[in-house]
């Protein structure tokens, strides 16, 4: 991360978002936008915050699979292919 170059005022994407758009898409590169010297947004090219939302995606199935195994929520693989089997013969018949 290269604050002082990603870092830019309003000002700047105002008069420069041609610019801020190429840059972001060709670097990958996110740039902070500042107004009045707080920090409020971030461009980013549409790329990096679709993997960006995969991961998260992907974490939170993580996360929610590690709590059904610390909650005992999980089913043996010789007894879930039984139960599908189950259900699988009772709706051919």
């Amino acid at each position: 991360m290269y604050l002082s170059q990603d870092i830019k005022p309003i000002s700047y994407l105002k008069s420069n978002t041609a610019h801020v758009v190429n840059s972001v898409t060709e670097t990958r590169r996110a740039i902070y936008i500042t107004q009045n010297g707080e920090a409020k947004v971030v461009v980013q090219d549409i790329k990096s915050f679709e993997n960006t939302q995969n991961m998260l995606t992907l974490l939170k199935l993580i996360v929610q699979s590690e709590n059904e195994m610390n909650d005992t929520k999980i089913i043996e693989q010789e007894g879930m292919f039984l139960s599908l089997e189950a259900k699988l013969f009772h709706e051919t018949i």
